[in-house]
């Protein structure tokens, strides 16, 4: 069962995906943040996917504060001539969402997710994807207390010399971490994911982080000529794994 709802913050309505198993009992609560290209058929089959595994997703639109979703107009299949002008045209949106203003609005996610009936007690799961899954690190680290497991894929300036990069919260992190990086990616390079790794084994943080060779940025991204299938269903092993262990 899925649906479109709105969820108030500070700062306006969220437009957001949810979906859960259509059986009326509460299932485990997973947060999943979305790429660049926002929420779009694509995020929500990989939502559903989620749910008939026994999860509840919420998938918001964080560029909410820019308009609901989506904010430009996608084509079926985003081809790689046509990537670079997409990624121009969404940049301010990304640019307007600041590192606080995420964390204001993961507390009220998180918090829609404990309120709901269709979830379970407990902390929740995390995953994102791109962008995504520097929010999904950068929550784990600002929500410790609300979230048991975060993962990412393919994910964007995790471990930057800025002084506000996610991986600088390592030290406040209690869930357990699963990265997939993409060892074609210009946005995660190797010095950046061993930066990452040391940093999360030094701060005593569980986690897991692989390399998936041959994998391009946006592996996951069925929509574009990034997908690769075999990257995706390693990612679905490790994903499922993660949360069936910590949730």
């Amino acid at each position: 069962m899925s649906t479109m709802i709105d969820i108030p913050t500070q700062d306006g309505t969220a437009d957001a995906y949810l979906a859960h198993p259509d059986d009326g009992v509460p299932h485990p609560a997973v947060l999943l943040y979305m790429d660049a290209f926002g929420l779009r058929p694509h995020l929500k089959g990989m939502a559903d996917r989620l749910a008939s595994a026994g999860y509840t997703v919420l998938v918001p639109n964080v560029f909410y504060r820019s308009g609901r979703a989506p904010l430009v107009e996608l084509p079926d299949f985003i081809n790689p001539a046509e990537r670079p002008e997409i990624i121009a045209s969404l940049r301010p949106a990304a640019l307007s969402l600041t590192p606080e203003g995420a964390m204001r609005d993961a507390a009220v996610y998180l918090d829609w997710l404990a309120a709901s009936p269709l979830t379970t007690d407990g902390k929740a799961g995390v995953t994102g994807y791109c962008m995504g899954a520097g929010l999904a690190l950068r929550t784990a680290g600002t929500h410790p207390d609300r979230v048991a497991a975060a993962a990412g894929f393919h994910g964007a300036f995790l471990a930057t010399d800025a002084p506000d990069s996610p991986h600088l919260l390592a030290d406040r992190i209690t869930a357990e971490l699963y990265f997939g990086h993409a060892d074609q990616d210009s946005t995660n390079p190797a010095d950046q994911t061993a930066r990452l790794d040391k940093t999360l084994t030094t701060a005593g943080v569980r986690h897991r982080a692989e390399v998936y060779p041959g994998a391009h940025h946006g592996f996951t991204q069925a929509d574009t000529a990034m997908y690769s299938a075999e990257a995706t269903d390693r990612h679905w092993t490790a994903l499922l794994d993660l949360l069936g262990r910590a949730l």
